[in-house]
């Protein structure tokens, strides 16, 4: 990894803020993007990181600025991590389609915009990346889970499509697919549950971090379970 640009999107986030730390442990260089100003991480990835914050990655605008922003500043990107996203449990009948159409740009659309941004970068890297967060929990949708689901759906879609449409370019895309990470929403709105068996953000940033290496060349267009015990 070292010497490797990484952009992590949804940097001040409980994993994306693994991610960054963890890429920044193995020598690569980061840059973190939120649409919050600031991330706790950033201390912990090194003299050279960067942050870019106050960027809505739901605008394709302001999603290519901050990509053409990392690229200029490292002098190139080959890995884009996209974390940014969100969650709502609701149900049809009591939901209104705002709440659809929100958890499509925050999940797809982000993603959409920050992968298209970076691919000339990419393709110009001798091992571009893209990593995507699916969610286990979009393979069969439960209670509650109409909107996240179709959302994240999309962006197994979006994985898969996108795979195809660079993979004559040697640049690889690929999603993870967590089941519950343990986080400390996560925990406060499930007091009972048993936290151990739940993903650690450092484990699932271990995985993201190995499609995102050079080794991960012969992956691409893979939707990878990241379950824990659950």
């Amino acid at each position: 990894m070292a010497g490797r640009v990484f952009a992590i999107t949804g940097a001040s986030g409980v994993l994306g803020s693994a991610v960054a730390k963890a890429a920044a442990a193995q020598g690569a260089r980061v840059a973190l993007i939120d649409h919050a100003k600031h991330s706790d991480a950033l201390a912990a990835c090194g003299p050279e990181a960067i942050m870019l914050g106050g960027v809505d990655l739901t605008d394709a605008v302001a999603a290519g600025a901050a990509i053409d922003a990392v690229a200029d500043r490292f002098g190139g990107l080959d890995a884009v991590i996209n974390v940014a996203g969100g969650f709502k449990w609701v149900t049809l009948e009591d939901s209104l389609m705002e709440s659809w159409h929100r958890l499509f740009l925050m999940n797809v659309q982000t993603a959409a915009n920050t992968s298209r941004a970076a691919i000339p970068h990419l393709k110009r890297s001798p091992a571009g990346r893209i990593v995507n967060i699916g969610a286990n929990g979009a393979l069969k949708a439960s209670l509650g889970m109409g909107p996240y689901a179709a959302s994240k759906a999309g962006v197994h879609a979006l994985t898969e499509s996108l795979a195809e449409e660079l993979k004559a370019d040697d640049v690889t895309v690929n999603a993870v697919l967590p089941s519950i990470i343990d986080t400390p929403t996560n925990r406060a709105d499930m007091p009972k549950a048993d936290f151990a068996a739940w993903v650690a953000p450092e484990d699932l940033a271990a995985v993201i971090l190995f499609l995102a290496s050079p080794d991960a060349r012969a992956v691409t267009g893979a939707l990878i379970p990241v379950t824990g015990r659950t």
